[in-house]
């Protein structure tokens, strides 16, 4: 027995008997070794010997032994699963002193990621109302587009339930995609329904005509991005558990937004417009 060097590191020295011997645990107790003075000295008094079952590799983390169980879920979601577990596990199993579990891998990632969409879409959905209000400089008209918002949202989680699948970080994903392009379908409505109110036309008339002059435009913009997610929405190969959850949020709620966008919004166009409401005023 003894060290190799190699720099600073050590590695054991170590050796391996024949299976034959190892088998043998008669003859691994008559194995000697010198002592200090050179004294051959059989193995059996210095240790004790036996059979046991062990792990077949030991790894170490934090200068500290580490066992990894692992395991794949299937039909329903990691986060519901891992928390299921952990009560399982702190209710009945106990753990001798300086044991401790850690949840790690795609569970893990899982939880990163979630914190950092808790970030990510706040901030976007703040950055879409500072642009929408910065382009029609009216709080009324930013909130009104601003509306395909919820309902675009709403479709997202209906089609994720109507096919059976679960909240994951790549359906939320799709939904600031999503967002993007309801919040677009929007803006080319309004932005028409604007130029026809500057044009003289009434608020109930410019929202009626914008919204038809504006339905194919509107159905193209929608349909490009529904056309294009539609084959990952149906993908079955390598990285479809990453695609399915995106594109159908992306469809589901491109098409309520859709509908919001021709229907919702000429409808309740005249309690946002900025020129009712000062048409109001000076007629006061």
């Amino acid at each position: 027995m003894g060290e190799v060097f190699e720099g600073q590191r050590r590695f054991p020295l170590q050796v391996r008997f024949p299976e034959s011997v190892r088998e043998d645990l008669d003859r691994l107790k008559r194995v000697t070794v010198p002592d200090t003075q050179g004294r051959p000295i059989p193995l059996e008094h210095l240790a004790e010997l036996k059979f046991d079952d062990g792990p077949a590799q030991i790894s170490r983390d934090a200068i500290r032994r580490r066992a990894v169980i692992s395991c794949n879920v299937r039909g329903r979601d990691l986060a519901g699963f891992v928390a299921e577990a952990q009560k399982v596990v702190d209710e009945k199993v106990k753990l001798p002193t300086g044991y401790s579990v850690a949840w790690g891998g795609q569970f893990k990632n899982l939880q990163e990621a979630t914190r950092r969409l808790s970030v990510a879409v706040p901030v976007a959905l703040l950055l879409i109302f500072v642009l929408l209000h910065s382009t029609f400089n009216s709080t009324k008209l930013a909130a009104l587009i601003f509306l395909n918002v919820p309902l675009a949202a709403s479709g997202g989680v209906f089609a994720l339930w109507l096919r059976g699948m679960d909240l994951s970080i790549s359906a939320g994903v799709g939904f600031i995609a999503l967002f993007g392009v309801a919040v677009l379908n929007g803006v080319v409505l309004v932005t028409y329904v604007v130029e026809l109110r500057k044009s003289g036309q009434d608020s109930h008339e410019a929202a009626f005509g914008g919204a038809m002059m504006r339905v194919r435009p509107v159905l193209m913009t929608a349909l490009v991005a529904m056309l294009g997610f539609i084959p990952m929405a149906f993908s079955s190969g390598s990285g479809a558990e990453v695609q399915k959850p995106l594109a159908t949020v992306v469809i589901g709620g491109l098409v309520t937004s859709t509908l919001l966008t021709l229907f919702v919004i000429p409808a309740v166009y005249r309690w946002f417009d900025p020129e009712t409401e000062n048409s109001e005023q000076e007629g006061l």
